[in-house]
């Protein structure tokens, strides 16, 4: 019997495709009148620094936007290497095919080249993944993973599933299965974004790393629970939310212009010559609801070059705040 990874369809799975479906929608619109979202290579650079933060790669973005450009950076040789192997991943994913284990390990070799011994091949040894002293996932030994990726390459290719689940569904099962020594997160997100892109290429250059990053905490959280609940329904509704916050981002920001939404100027008004935690932007906003501030002030804001963070090698430090970039206080001077 043909292998089909365990999840379930919920109402919210249909109600994020159905809202994805329709941000693709004006996003192509916009495409199409000539206002394509400025700077794609901008936005893949963002991809890439935002996924290998996650990683507890500290380079800045700035730095990132420098190695790619070679540029001489001052920074650890080993965090440079993997800016230079994930944009050549990134670069490359056009010519790959999602259900082809030779493209796969093609990609791993791309992006851990250099970084382990074993780039492009699977791991030989078991691995355990753990949070301080305690082990949260115990991967499938190193002897059954050729089989488990054959099975969920071979589903990948003959599933009906759409796309947008089909990429959230391989995502979790890599991460479940764990089939590399090193670099299975970078891949999983790398190997998602390929499958989306296929769908609809806009997707190749929307930066959904840089949402899963600010949402990292979460992201790890919902795998071990799917991990527990044997099955990636939470995690298919999680990424799609993430999709659907990095649509909006770039949809709802201007990003070949100086125009911004209402809640983006509102932001910007707020910080002004400040530097406010988010806890404190949103009391002078007067809002109560997190996700509503980081989807419509925080993320558009970001997307758009006019925030940045105080403690950028430390996203999720509890002591972070936030401040307006140059071009934010040019953009401010100029509507005021």
């Amino acid at each position: 019997m043909s292998y089909t990874p365990p999840y379930t369809i919920t109402p919210a799975i249909l109600s994020l495709v159905a809202e994805i479906a329709g941000e693709v929608g004006r996003l192509g619109a916009l495409a199409g009148t000539g206002n394509v979202p400025k700077l794609r290579r901008e936005n893949r650079i963002r991809s890439i620094h935002a996924s290998l933060a996650i990683e507890n790669n500290t380079l800045t973005l700035d730095q990132v936007t420098s190695v790619i450009a070679g540029k001489r950076v001052l920074g650890p040789q080993r965090e440079i290497l993997e800016v230079k192997n994930a944009f050549a991943a990134y670069d490359a994913m056009s010519s790959w095919k999602p259900s082809s284990v030779k493209d796969l390990l093609a990609a791993h070799r791309l992006m851990l080249e250099g970084l382990v011994d074993i780039a492009g091949k699977f791991r030989t040894r078991g691995v355990g993944i753990a949070q301080g002293k305690r082990i949260v996932h115990l991967a499938p030994p190193a002897d059954r993973v050729p089989g488990l990726m054959k099975d969920l390459l071979g589903w990948l290719k003959r599933t009906d599933a759409h796309p947008l689940i089909a990429g959230c569904v391989f995502h979790y099962e890599l991460e479940f299965i764990h089939p590399f020594a090193d670099g299975n997160g970078r891949i999983g997100r790398l190997w998602q974004t390929l499958i989306l892109s296929q769908w609809n290429p806009l997707f190749a250059f929307l930066p959904v790393e840089t949402v899963i990053r600010d949402q990292q905490p979460d992201y790890y959280k919902v795998l071990a629970a799917c991990d527990k609940a044997g099955n990636s329904t939470a995690f298919i509704e999680f990424l799609l939310s993430t999709l659907v916050v990095a649509l909006r981002d770039t949809t709802s920001t201007d990003q070949v212009g100086d125009q911004v939404t209402d809640q983006v100027a509102a932001l910007l008004r707020t910080l002004g010559k400040e530097t406010l935690s988010a806890l404190e932007c949103m009391k002078r906003l007067k809002l109560s609801h997190r996700p509503t501030f980081r989807a419509n002030y925080l993320q558009p804001a970001f997307a758009a070059g006019l925030i940045e963070y105080t403690i950028p090698e430390k996203p999720q430090s509890r002591l972070q705040k936030y401040r307006l970039t140059p071009k934010g206080r040019n953009l401010l001077a100029s509507r005021t």
